[in-house]
């Protein structure tokens, strides 16, 4: 049953500070207040706060509201300033501030070099530049790709190198609905990339590097390498590593989408649920220090035990959360001391959102808390609509009960991010959820038995069969044509909507209140015209959209919800492409497939516009009176010049596409920009969207 509104605030006051504070940080990323309001409106309310504890007590209880009204806008100016604090583009020495094409740029690598198909990644850290024969310090973070050369051994955590070529901003795509991968990473402090061959770098004899870092580094390539000596199988070695410690380097792309589409990423994902596991496993190693003399010696063991997991795991947000969790749990058990389990989230919550504001917009942050806040709300709920005396049913029920009091809150998340449900969760969670469990104990025992080989190699045998049981289980379910439901586009309001209503009418179902019946329905019925108006606009689009697609040439030409594609054939087979490029934005316009305009269409009309394509090279013969073209794309490396062009057609304007070489665009570019022509490249501004 909910708890009585005054008693839940009383018992947990870190929400309403963690509300003020989550406010403040949104309102200053989209408002980008100046430092200087911050820091004037925060010491006039503090000054205030600080007064009220010396007004007489007769005053403090007539103006005690004011004084709360006046601590959530301290919070709420505090989450601005971290936000202002934490973002990389204030700081003076921010590589952006000092950095020009001459000059050299010196890094530290902070993480072993990744393999890729034709390059190795890294990111480093930024010492400083030296410009004019002077070494000016900087700071920030980039990310570096390495072309394959032999030399490469020579580089590692902690190499110090130093290079002259211009660094490039990290952009987004600029294709409609698609992840906005600049803002992800200027979330992590990342701003630039660069790509060197072996001799536009040098590696300089100094290092700089953490001893506990290297630890926990030489720890995570330990465990891989044990866990791949004793799972050979790649498929599954792939999921065994990303499943113990996060590492997905070697994770198998069709099988995270079939997990994905099946609704069971969250077991690839490190998260609350594999801390548990460890917490639980951890509790039974420690059970004889529970006397009260060893209850503190037992709380230090667990937690060093789940920092050193959380570390290894890489300190993602959403296992950050579940540690510091847990921290408090540990920490109140020592001490005897029982707490708001809503309390104990939302002070995990504030802690990683003062050390991190931008941890905020992380999906794996968002869905963590999402789905602890709706199990521990309404678990006990979904759990009481059946009562099973046989135990092992009752554990699966149990499962499921888990499986559906999550999806509650965390389904209006999910589809708002990733625009798709998976309709069958429960048959997927209901096997994956213990076998998963089965496999991080298997292989915990691995590592802890890797000394003794037969017993290590007979567990490895057994963890690898598992894992191929529940990848063979997850991609079957995946066949079954309803088993997902995909193309689902919701904005934010309406994801808020979703959770209020959502949230009100379990409320209503458990304590029958009637204003929380009256809440749902006014939030569905409010949905429904937000929903409704959306397609209408929908029904009413005309847009001609040239996509930024690296290589290839894409185009659709919507009306309506029907669209028609031009384009290059490969991108329809090549499904990773396309629904990274392409898919979002046909999902965030609700278009449904029409047709594949022939490869033969180059010159055709279009909602009243004149559109042609060019993609081989043409003689052009000078026409009167010149036809007009709306909009002239160039694709692929047809040889021509865009003189001679404008002697045959009068253009309205020109778009270079994603299959254009940037060396032939930038001629383009500059021959249009003499002749008066509007020129367009999407390699440069994005994709290219015409509302007709």
């Amino acid at each position: 049953m909910p708890l009585p509104t005054a008693y839940f605030w009383s018992k947990a006051p870190f929400v309403r500070l963690l509300i003020a504070l989550v406010a403040g940080i949104v309102l200053q990323w989209q408002l980008q207040f100046s430092i200087e309001f911050l820091r004037t409106t925060l010491a006039i309310t503090l000054a205030i706060v600080i007064t009220y504890f010396f007004i007489p007590v007769k005053w403090k209880y007539q103006f005690g509201y004011i004084n709360g009204i006046v601590i959530n806008l301290v919070m709420a100016l505090s989450g601005g300033t971290l936000v202002w604090a934490n973002d990389v583009r204030n700081n003076n020495n921010w590589i952006g501030n000092h950095y020009s094409d001459s000059s050299y740029v010196f890094v530290t690598i902070e993480e072993p070099l990744v393999e890729k198909t034709k390059s190795f990644k890294a990111l480093a850290t930024i010492n400083g530049v030296y410009q004019d024969n002077k070494f000016i310090e900087a700071e920030g973070k980039l990310i570096l790709y390495f072309k394959k050369d032999s030399s490469l051994h020579q580089l590692h955590y902690g190499s110090q190198i130093i290079f002259n070529k211009p660094l490039q901003e990290i952009r987004n795509s600029g294709n409609p609905g698609t992840f906005n991968y600049k803002q992800y990473s200027l979330f992590q402090g990342i701003t630039h990339q660069v790509n060197l061959a072996p001799e536009e770098f040098k590696i300089l004899p100094t290092e700089n590097k953490s001893w506990f870092q290297q630890f926990i580094f030489n720890c995570r390539h330990w465990v891989v390498t044990t866990l791949q000596k004793f799972i050979p199988a790649e498929k599954e070695q792939g999921l065994a590593e990303a499943l113990l410690i996060g590492y997905k380097d070697d994770l198998d792309k069709n099988l995270v989408q079939s997990y994905t589409n099946t609704g069971v990423v969250h077991i690839i994902a490190i998260s609350g649920m594999h801390l548990a596991l460890v917490y639980a496993l951890l509790l039974l190693l420690t059970k004889p220090l529970r006397r009260k003399q060893l209850a503190w010696l037992q709380a230090v063991l667990i937690l060093s035990a789940l920092w050193l997991f959380t570390l290894l795991a890489g300190a993602q947000a959403s296992v950050v959360r579940s540690a510091v969790m847990f921290t408090c749990i540990v920490f109140a058990k020592a001490i005897d001391r029982k707490t708001s389990i809503y309390n104990t989230l939302a002070s995990s919550a504030f802690l990683l959102l003062c050390f991190n504001p931008f941890w905020l917009w992380d999906v794996g942050f968002q869905l963590s808390y999402a789905a602890v806040v709706s199990i521990v709300t309404f678990y006990r709920a979904v759990y009481n609509w059946f009562y099973i005396p046989n135990k092992v049913l009752d554990f699966f029920w149990k499962t499921m009960a888990i499986s559906i009091a999550a999806q509650i809150l965390t389904t209006p998340i999910s589809l708002y991010h990733f625009h798709q449900f998976p309709v069958l969760f429960l048959l997927t969670n209901l096997f994956a959820v213990p076998v998963s469990s089965l496999v991080l104990f298997g292989e915990i025992a691995i590592c802890a038995f890797s000394w003794l080989y037969p017993l290590a190699r007979c567990i490895g045998v057994i963890t690898q069969f598992l894992i191929w049981c529940m990848n063979s289980y997850i991609e079957r379910i995946e066949t079954i044509s309803f088993s997902l439901w995909n193309g689902f586009s919701i904005n934010i309001p309406q994801t808020i909507l979703m959770l209020i209503g959502a949230t009100a009418v379990c409320f209503w179902l458990m304590d029958k209140k009637k204003w929380m019946l009256w809440l749902s329905l006014s939030s569905l019925l409010l949905f429904i015209v937000l929903r409704s108006w959306s397609f209408t606009e929908a029904y009413h689009q005309k847009k001609l959209i040239v996509y930024n697609v690296p290589k290839y040439s894409a185009i659709d030409l919507i009306n309506g919800r029907m669209f028609n594609f031009l384009g290059d054939s490969e991108l329809l087979h090549d499904d990773f492409v396309r629904n990274f490029h392409i898919q979002p934005s046909r999902v965030l316009h609700r278009l449904v497939p029409n047709q594949i305009l022939p490869a033969s269409c180059k010159d055709f009309e279009f909602c009243n516009k004149r559109i042609a394509l060019i993609d081989s090279s043409e003689y052009f013969i000078p026409l009167q009176p010149k036809p007009y073209i709306d909009v002239l794309i160039l694709s692929k490396n047809p040889k021509l010049y865009i003189s001679n062009l404008l002697k045959t057609f009068n253009v309205g304007q020109i778009v270079i596409d994603g299959s254009v070489p940037q060396w032939k665009a930038k001629l383009w570019k500059k021959d249009c920009d003499s002749l008066h022509i509007p020129c367009f490249d999407v390699n440069e501004k994005g994709a290219f969207v015409m509302n007709l």
